[in-house]
């Protein structure tokens, strides 16, 4: 009894030195890690609104108005998509020139309905509605299959497109807001497709003064 109470208190000892290492190398590199995230983020910023500055945080529009203007769109051009709607805006900004000038709003937002789960990107819509690019912040999709929606070829499809929302197809891209969906991976495009409806759909509340008021 009293050997089983002694490797108790040994594996108890063991288990509380490694979770106060665990807990204080977290916290020295907390700092590190906000830093190379805050970096991830304007890097993402700038790749989607190009000439941006600085940035300011507004209120975004609930979900569910920005849901209702996306299926809306999708009922009204006929467009069944491969899985429900599942877009969450994380956050919306308005961004800056270094004159402090207006340039129009970068969205970020999660979808649920990737292939690996989720995806989290960043999108830039213009103050005329101009869709000017998306950046991943998050992927997890399959090598050579979902994860191709990370590739140039794929992303400039979305840039700097004036459009009310985007529809995949495998049929060949015709229209502007018509994109080649990528090749055994329809989830992960629908995906996308639906997060970057989902970022215009929030600029256009925002521009038009939406909010949850």
């Amino acid at each position: 009894m009293a050997k089983i109470i002694k490797d108790v208190l040994i594996l108890f000892a063991i288990t509380l030195v490694a979770g106060l290492a665990l807990g204080y190398v977290f916290n020295v590199t907390k700092s590190a890690r906000t830093e190379q995230e805050k970096k991830t983020l304007n890097e993402a910023y700038e790749k989607v609104m190009p000439g941006t500055n600085s940035t300011k945080s507004v209120k975004k529009p609930s979900d569910a108005k920005i849901k209702d203007i996306v299926l809306t769109n999708e009922k009204n051009a006929n467009v069944k998509p491969y899985n429900e709607y599942k877009a969450t805006i994380n956050d919306a900004v308005k961004a800056f020139d270094k004159d402090g000038k207006e340039l129009g709003y970068i969205i970020t937002v999660t979808d649920e309905e990737a292939y690996g789960g989720s995806l989290q990107m960043t999108v830039g819509v213009d103050k005329s509605g101009q869709t000017l690019g998306i950046s991943f912040l998050s992927l997890k999709e399959t090598p050579g299959l979902g994860m191709n929606a990370d590739t140039d070829s794929f992303k400039k499809q979305f840039k700097n497109k004036k459009v009310k929302f985007f529809v995949y197809t495998k049929t060949g891209a015709k229209d502007d807001n018509e994109i080649d969906a990528i090749s055994s991976a329809t989830v992960t495009t629908n995906a996308v497709t639906h997060g970057v409806n989902a970022a215009i759909a929030c600029a256009q509340l925002l521009n038009g003064g939406g909010s949850d008021e």
